[in-house]
């Protein structure tokens, strides 16, 4: 295992009918996060999409922290599987995997980092849990808001993001890489410290 090497992935369902569900904001990080390593996303046998590859560069032009981005081919109460299997291949810790996800209970946009804890309900992050058998991975929770009025939040998560909203979706999602790119680049408790003192 690489010193520096960091598992992130992005939590949603696979294709193109829920890319723009709210359930899927942890893809659209990853996505957003791919944008500045080098190659394309390819299939692993793991079943899941995934970038292999360095972030960026250091100051001086060394190349930055190797990074594995992925987004796991199963639904969403299925990542588990997947996200063991990534974990054993490339054996990365729990420590150093970090999950990007969709948060009911936090407001529309908000951005928190934690290590450990409970589902809270996500039935991605339940199946994560059962399948390395311990919670203690990096989380990053991305509000999404309660559902308006007596709305099922299942039809909700499932609900594409308002065009309205689009450009402010957008905001959200690259603060949230660039959430990931300090929490890999400074460590968890630096970046939990410019996250939450900055939201």
């Amino acid at each position: 295992m690489s010193a520096d090497l960091w598992l992130v992935v992005g939590l949603g369902n696979p294709g193109p009918t829920y890319a723009g569900n709210r359930h899927n904001v942890g893809a659209m990080v990853v996505d957003a996060l791919a944008e500045e390593v080098p190659g394309a996303f390819q299939r692993h046998r793991g079943r899941a999409e995934v970038l292999d590859g360095r972030l960026g560069t250091r100051p001086g032009g060394a190349p930055g922290p190797r990074v594995i981005l992925a987004k796991p081919s199963s639904y969403m109460n299925l990542s588990g599987g997947p996200v063991a299997a990534l974990c054993t291949f490339y054996s990365v810790p729990a420590e150093r995997l970090l999950v990007v996800h969709d948060e009911l209970d936090l407001p529309e946009h908000t951005l928190r980092l934690k290590r450990g804890g409970g589902s809270g309900g996500h039935n991605g992050l339940k199946s994560i849990t059962s399948a390395l058998g311990t919670p203690d991975y990096v989380r990053l929770r991305v509000g999404i808001g309660r559902p308006p009025g007596r709305m099922n939040p299942a039809d909700y998560v499932l609900q594409d993001f308002p065009a309205s909203a689009r450009t402010e979706v957008a905001v959200t999602v690259g603060q949230a890489a660039d959430a990931v790119k300090d929490v890999i680049e400074s460590g968890l408790e630096r970046a939990q410290n410019v996250l939450h003192t900055s939201s």
